[in-house]
């Protein structure tokens, strides 16, 4: 399974978000591009700890055991719930949202996580190996949702 930690799958995912076009519709979900580049930043800003996220009592519950469903090579299913305080419904700006986005992924590559130490809302507590495969996970789910 790939991670962002790869130096050629973090170099894949810029490339794919550089493709990425603020006009195209998404395949699925109600998100626009600037919206969807602002929700892959607030995944990877719980990661590494610049935003936090109250683990819901659902993920508590079944999080444990859905963490084997998630960390594996299947493709995520579209309209796939998400974590509320994740949803992006404001108005973004494109190039800003997507040089954040860049730039985040770039530290993460470069600078690597705290061992666990910032739980998912969902999953609970994740290994740096964990988040890197997340990470990517959900980038690449994102990207396809709108074409690259």
């Amino acid at each position: 399974m790939k991670t962002i930690f790869d130096l050629l799958a973090a170099k894949e995912i810029l490339g794919r978000i550089d493709q990425l076009n603020q006009d195209v519709q998404p395949g699925w979900g109600r998100m626009n591009a600037a919206q969807m580049l602002a929700h892959c930043s607030s995944f990877q800003d719980i990661a590494t700890g610049k935003a936090r996220s109250s683990r819901s009592l659902l993920g508590m519950v079944v999080g444990k055991f859905a963490k084997p469903i998630f960390y594996n090579d299947k493709p995520l299913p579209r309209n796939m719930s998400t974590i509320p305080s994740m949803i992006i419904m404001d108005t973004r700006e494109f190039e800003a949202e997507k040089e954040k986005l860049k730039q985040n992924i770039l530290t993460i590559q470069r600078e690597g996580l705290k061992n666990g130490a910032f739980p998912h809302p969902f999953f609970g507590r994740l290994t740096s190996e964990e988040w890197g495969k997340g990470i990517y996970k959900h980038l690449d789910h994102h990207l396809k949702q709108f074409g690259v």
